[in-house]
């Protein structure tokens, strides 16, 4: 019914591997982001890591800052989060043998 179960499962065992590449992978891709007038920077990685947070001197009041951070790191982690689960369903569909009507990737 299912043809060769070990070739199946040797190819699930490559995905697997494939699979925490990608996620080593993701660590060395960048996103920066800035703020809409461009006072605050920062930069995460595809998964999720805040690298660097730059603040220009002309912000000085906390609120402000606060407010800037936060919405320009939402941002950025949004960018993160479509990128890596963009590139893991990738080399998860690459690497799924072909089961009869078992078509999960369409």
């Amino acid at each position: 019914m299912f043809g060769d179960v070990s070739g199946m499962m040797r190819k699930l065992k490559e995905t697997q591997v494939k699979i925490e590449q990608t996620k080593i992978r993701m660590d060395t891709i960048l996103i920066d982001e800035k703020s809409n007038n461009n006072l605050v920077q920062v930069t995460v990685t595809a998964n999720s890591v805040i690298k660097n947070i730059d603040i220009s001197k002309a912000l000085t009041d906390p609120e402000e800052i606060a407010d800037y951070v936060l919405l320009t790191l939402n941002k950025a982690l949004e960018k993160a989060r479509e990128i890596n689960e963009r590139e893991l369903a990738i080399t998860a569909k690459d690497g799924m043998p072909a089961i009869p009507g078992m078509d999960m990737f369409k």
